[in-house]
């Protein structure tokens, strides 16, 4: 099969909508490039701005770097679509966990711009594991109050919202137990940051337990002065710095996700 043919949707959305999935194909673009996407699987959302119950979010059935600004979806809380282009005979929709879980963290914090959502080996590993992501280095140090979401099987059902929402509260970060990893951000940029930095110390912790040899412990007192250096109120938002450095890249890798 050739390449799929989208129409640019530039001129039937605002301009604030068009940065916006400019914005977010680039992250899924970022994703793969850092080898944090699962062939179709996963999927990044952004809020619409301006738009409080309407978020972008990729097709079902497109790999991430392939993605292009004009291929989002636009739905709502209550998962119709908006907005999609022509599939033709694909007739790609909406990956229902997608929905269940962007869904009730969009409308439950209205602060969130952007979800992100992975299933990479070291995440899916660490989730495994029943003492969850260790402070073992300043990275990891940076999660030390890291929610975790106990698994229930596949996220299709509606009901499972809740307790997502519940375990989530007003971190950034979130391991789903035996599943993988969620991040959150009041920017596509600092969801982004979050993410990367996550599956660094998630990598970090696999590679050390794996030398067998006993682990290197921080004090506490240390670890809470280190966390508290990554607060709000410490230092600039995440990504403020790093996401226009990040869509630098990913132009001169390969502009098509601007389509």
């Amino acid at each position: 099969m050739s390449q799929i043919h989208i129409a640019s949707a530039k001129q039937t959305c605002s301009e604030a909508e068009w940065q916006a999935r400019v914005d977010l194909a680039a992250c899924y673009r970022l994703m793969a490039h850092y080898g944090m996407s699962d062939m179709i699987a996963n999927h990044i959302s952004l809020r619409v701005p301006g738009e409080e119950d309407a978020f972008l979010i990729n097709a079902y059935g497109m790999l991430y770097e392939e993605i292009t600004a004009s291929s989002l979806l636009k739905i709502d809380h209550k998962g119709n679509i908006l907005s999609s282009p022509d599939f033709g005979s694909l007739n790609y929709g909406v990956n229902k966990a997608g929905f269940v879980i962007h869904s009730a963290i969009h409308e439950a914090r209205p602060e969130v711009a952007c979800v992100i959502h992975t299933h990479t080996w070291a995440g899916m590993a660490v989730s495994s594991l029943k003492c969850g992501l260790l402070p073992l280095n300043q990275t990891a140090m940076r999660f030390l109050r890291i929610a975790y979401h106990d698994y229930q099987g596949v996220v299709l059902d509606l009901s499972e919202q809740e307790s997502l929402v519940r375990d989530l509260g007003s971190a950034e970060a979130m391991i789903l137990r035996n599943h993988g990893l969620l991040t959150a951000g009041n920017t596509i940029g600092e969801a982004f940051n979050w993410m990367h930095r996550l599956e660094l110390a998630c990598r970090a912790q696999i590679a050390a337990m794996s030398c067998n040899t006993p682990l290197n412990e921080v004090s506490a007192s240390v670890l809470e002065e280190t966390y508290k250096n990554y607060q709000p109120g410490t230092r600039r938002p995440y990504g403020l710095m790093e996401w226009p450095a990040l869509l630098r890249k990913m132009e001169k890798l390969d502009a098509s996700f601007m389509d």
